[in-house]
């Protein structure tokens, strides 16, 4: 059973979105052959995977480290009342060099995934995450080496 959140996507579609998800400039022509489609078909089916959500951007993949932006770490905020309001969100999203945050169960409220110049540059980042209202405390880890990435598997 499936939540009533969850697109129905078939093994089409889903190698459709493995393919993109290597490279989404490949060809209508090219997705077509690979999945069995004419080119027209290919297109109609993306088509509908980004209407629906189910494709929510095309973007470029941009290597942090050819921007100097090497740093990465993880960062959990500590907070003395619910983080889960809008406001927070819009106080989180104000702050470019984080590029990712969630709500999380356990100690702590919130996780954000932070890209810095340097450690005193992730310092600083630190330091202004204080000034979003509930903020209490931080438990900060930096990653080392990143072994690999990768987006969401829809064949998983």
């Amino acid at each position: 059973m499936t939540s009533p959140d969850v697109i129905q996507v078939d093994a089409v579609d889903r190698r459709l979105l493995s393919i993109l998800q290597e490279d989404a400039t490949t060809p209508y022509a090219a997705l077509g052959e690979a999945v069995g489609l004419s080119s027209a078909a290919a297109h109609d089916r993306v088509r509908k995977l980004r209407e629906r959500g189910v494709i929510r951007a095309t973007t470029v993949d941009v290597d942090p480290h050819a921007i100097g932006r090497p740093v990465l770490a993880y960062v959990q905020l500590e907070a003395d009342e619910w983080m889960g309001a809008a406001d927070t969100a819009e106080a989180l999203r104000a702050l470019p060099w984080i590029q990712e945050a969630h709500i999380i169960a356990g100690s702590a409220s919130v996780l954000v995934k932070v890209r810095a110049s340097s450690t005193q540059d992730l310092q600083s980042a630190l330091k202004r995450l204080y000034d979003i209202r509930g903020v209490t405390g931080t438990q900060t880890t930096v990653v080392l080496e990143t072994f690999f990435e990768r987006p969401v598997n829809p064949d998983a």
